[in-house]
């Protein structure tokens, strides 16, 4: 039986962004299909989703009630990431979108504070800590996914940013209703000529085990 994953990606959220790197990842990969098929391995993507927690977590979970896959990866751009970062982790205290943003850094709100994570632009968290209490933990154990991997690290960081916010909604979704699938969310770099083959290699990989586990788990 054919194992099925479902690939996310982004749009882009600021203006000279000519592609999101999330985006080109998927994109690339699905050009690739018939090799995974082969191995059994159903890669469904649902592209390009609004820089908007809200809108995206509904598309996103609509997805998974539809295809009922076995795994996810979720993908989202982190454009001062030199390597795929796959994040243990998502937490409730993240802003809904880009507008979010936006206004946070017109009024000066006091409930946000500002510091420069490796992404596109400085990224803004909520101080408050019941938001952070709000923890939900991918199943999947990185440490077994990510071995040998040259170009893909470990983050326990989404980013408090749409990224996170997706993550911790499709996480939240699936232990709500208690479904045993593999679920992980990865920050993708700026791809170029020089790294694309490297990150594609890895990103094929992860897949391949992320079907692997999801198999065992059946």
């Amino acid at each position: 039986m054919s194992c099925k994953i479902l690939l996310t990606s982004f749009q882009t959220w600021l203006p000279h962004q000519r592609s999101n790197s999330s985006d080109d990842l998927v994109q690339t990969i699905l050009g690739e299909i018939e090799q995974f098929n082969s191995l059994s391995i159903s890669l469904i993507g649902l592209r390009q989703l609004p820089v908007d927690v809200t809108q995206a977590a509904r598309l996103a979970i609509a997805k998974i009630e539809e295809l009922q896959p076995d795994g996810i990866i979720c993908c989202g751009m982190a454009e001062r990431r030199t390597k795929l970062t796959v994040e243990s982790c998502a937490t409730s205290g993240y802003l809904s979108s880009q507008n979010d943003l936006s206004l946070s850094y017109l009024s000066g709100s006091k409930m946000l504070s500002f510091k420069r994570f490796p992404y596109g632009s400085p990224e803004p968290w909520q101080i408050d800590e019941e938001l952070e209490a709000n923890l939900l933990q991918t199943s999947v154990n990185l440490e077994d996914l990510l071995r040998g991997l040259a170009e893909t690290e470990i983050s326990h960081d989404a980013g408090k940013f749409v990224c996170e916010g997706l993550y911790y909604q499709v996480l939240k979704y699936l232990h709500e209703y208690n479904l045993n699938t593999s679920c992980i969310f990865v920050h993708v770099p700026v791809l170029t000529v020089d790294n694309l083959p490297r990150i594609l290699a890895d990103f094929g990989i992860i897949i391949r085990r992320i079907s692997s586990f999801s198999r065992r788990k059946g």
